[in-house]
C-alpha cells in the first residue's frame, strides 16, 4: 500500500461552508443561479459534448452539469470530496434518468482515473478550495487525465483587478452581489469565502495553466471577480 506523505494537503477537510451538512448542501443547490439545468445544457452544447465523449466533472457539487452532460450521451465521471454532495447529485441523476455517470468521492489531488484519457474536464467554482501551490499540482494532474488536444473548462472566482486596490474592489463586489438571507449567497458567505478559501488572481491562474501544458483558447471575465477559461491540452 502506498503511504501518504505527511505534507500532502488534505482536500477532504471542510473549509468555508460545511458541505457534509445536508441542509447546507440543499441551500447551496438553491442558490446556484448560474448553474441551472438550462445553463448547464447550454455549456454542454458550447463545449460540443455529445455521444461517446468522456467527461470528468471535478468538484461536481450537486451534479447539475454532470446530469446534463450524461443526458447528451457522454460518459461522465462525477468527482467531489463531499459524500453528502455526491448523494444529492446521485438522487438528482436518478430523477432525470441520467444513468451514464460514475460518482467518486475524491478530489483534485486524490482522484485516480482508471480509464483511458478523457475528452473533457470541467471544473466550476471548486478550484478555489486549494491554495495556489496545490492548484498547480491539480492542473498537472488534470493534464495527465486528458487526451492530447482534450478540453479543460474552468470557471471560478478569479480576480483581475489591480491588487493595490483590493479593499475597494472586494467591498464593492460584496455590496453588489450579496443577497438577503433566503434569497441567495449573503454578505457573510462572501466574507467567509475571502477569509477562509483561496481565490487568486488571473495572472497566477493563467501562468499555471500554461505551465501545465494548456493553451488558453478563450478567456472571459464577466466581472473583475470572475473568470472562465477554455483550454486545450497541447503538451
Amino acid at each position: 500500500m502506498t503511504s501518504v506523505p505527511g505534507w500532502l494537503y488534505n482536500e477532504f477537510q471542510q473549509i468555508g461552508v460545511d458541505f457534509e451538512d445536508t441542509t447546507q448542501v440543499e441551500v447551496f443547490d438553491r442558490n446556484q443561479k448560474s448553474s441551472t439545468p438550462e445553463a448547464e445544457q447550454a455549456l454542454v452544447e458550447r463545449l460540443g459534448i455529445s455521444i461517446d465523449d468522456t467527461v470528468i466533472d471535478l468538484g461536481t457539487g450537486t451534479g447539475t452539469f454532470a446530469v446534463q452532460a450524461a443526458l447528451a450521451g457522454a460518459k461522465v465521471y462525477a468527482v467531489d470530496v463531499s459524500r453528502v454532495m455526491l448523494t444529492y447529485a446521485q438522487q438528482k441523476a436518478q430523477k432525470m434518468n441520467a444513468e451514464n455517470i460514475e460518482f467518486h468521492q475524491s478530489g483534485f489531488l486524490s482522484y485516480q482515473h482508471q480509464g483511458e484519457p478523457v475528452d473533457f474536464i470541467v471544473t466550476k467554482s471548486a478550484l478555489h478550495h486549494l491554495p495556489d501551490f496545490w492548484k498547480m499540482v491539480a492542473f498537472l494532474r488534470m493534464a495527465s487525465m486528458l487526451k492530447f488536444e482534450g478540453i479543460l473548462y474552468l470557471r471560478d472566482v478569479v480576480f483581475s483587478f489591480n491588487p493595490m486596490q483590493y479593499q475597494t474592489h472586494i467591498d464593492a463586489w460584496i455590496n453588489r452581489v450579496a443577497k438577503l438571507p433566503g434569497e441567495g449567497f449573503t454578505a457573510n458567505d462572501f466574507e467567509a469565502h475571502l477569509r477562509e478559501e483561496y481565490s487568486t488572481f488571473t495572472w497566477i491562474i493563467e501562468g499555471m495553466l500554461q505551465r501545465a501544458g494548456f493553451e488558453i483558447t478563450d478567456a472571459y471575465y464577466p466581472a473583475q471577480e470572475y473568470a472562465q477559461y477554455l483550454c486545450t491540452k497541447v503538451k
